[in-house]
């Protein structure tokens, strides 16, 4: 029995064969996960009903399971507002730096060779995707009993 609440396998093997530098994508329900995604990642669907677990749920568990040295967010255009969930995902992952990308933008960026697992929500809100790169493990953060 793992003492992580992280406890989907799939999610959980492509987290532990991931390094420093490698990328995690947290899509919503809109993102074309067939054509922008890297070749070489896991795509794991959570998207059981719409609505039913967002990005930010997934990402709050994350969290608390790989350090996150940076992030991308897709952003709508300039004449647009930016999305209540960019600043909520802002928020959590302070003080990580957080860019913001436009939409062809953040395709390429997943597409790349370094992404390593795509993590597919049934998030409805509109440019709620989100890249990390995962960072190192800072000294003294293993836990014992």
């Amino acid at each position: 029995m793992l003492l992580t609440e992280l406890l989907h396998p799939e999610i959980l093997r492509s987290l532990a064969g991931a390094g420093h530098g490698a990328r995690v994508l947290l899509a919503d329900g809109h993102y074309p996960a067939s054509t922008a995604v890297g070749e070489r990642a896991r795509t794991v669907h959570l998207n059981l009903a719409p609505g039913l677990l967002d990005v930010t749920t997934v990402l709050q568990v994350l969290l608390r399971a790989v350090p996150v040295e940076s992030a991308q967010v897709m952003v709508p255009p300039e004449d647009e507002p930016e999305p209540p969930a960019i600043a909520e995902y802002r928020s959590l992952l302070a003080p990580a730096p957080v860019q913001s990308l436009g939409r062809f933008e953040f395709y390429d960026a997943a597409r790349s060779p370094d992404l390593a697992l795509a993590i597919v929500t049934a998030d409805t809100r509109t440019y709620a995707n989100l890249l990390l790169t995962i960072g190192v493990r800072a000294e003294g953060t293993l836990r014992t009993r």
